[in-house]
């Protein structure tokens, strides 16, 4: 699953061999260079992500995200994001995995996973 607006550079489409690419999953281009250069305000990240998630086309691609995950056993999200554990990727790893309220620290975040649903950084 690829959760970027933008595929990775200099990879093709179909080399990516992707079960869907939702684009609408991506923190928007402001948010993004935003924490680009405050990369220590990881909380206020998280916040302002959650926020955009509730747009109607988020909401949606969301849907779509838990539905497709319900069928799988494995999922692995794809992102360009060099910090994957700071990354919308992680965040809705999270989501997926049960997670219900975002954690207040930038420290790792437990969740009970039903399955193993990962963070990886597409190349």
């Amino acid at each position: 699953m690829l959760v970027d607006r933008r595929r990775p550079r200099g990879v093709a489409e179909d080399a990516l061999e992707l079960r869907a690419w939702l684009p609408e999953l991506a923190p928007s281009a402001e948010l993004q260079h935003w924490f680009a250069e405050k990369p220590r305000q990881w909380p206020l990240f998280r916040r302002r992500y959650f926020m955009e998630l509730t747009d109607e086309c988020a909401v949606s691609a969301l849907k779509e995200l838990h539905t497709i995950a319900g069928s799988e056993a494995n999922m692995t999200l794809l992102t360009s994001t060099a910090d994957q554990e700071h990354s919308h990727a992680a965040i809705l790893r999270d989501l997926l995995n049960g997670v219900k309220k975002p954690p207040s620290t930038t420290g790792p975040v437990r969740a009970e996973s039903r399955g193993s649903i990962r963070a990886r950084r597409s190349r």
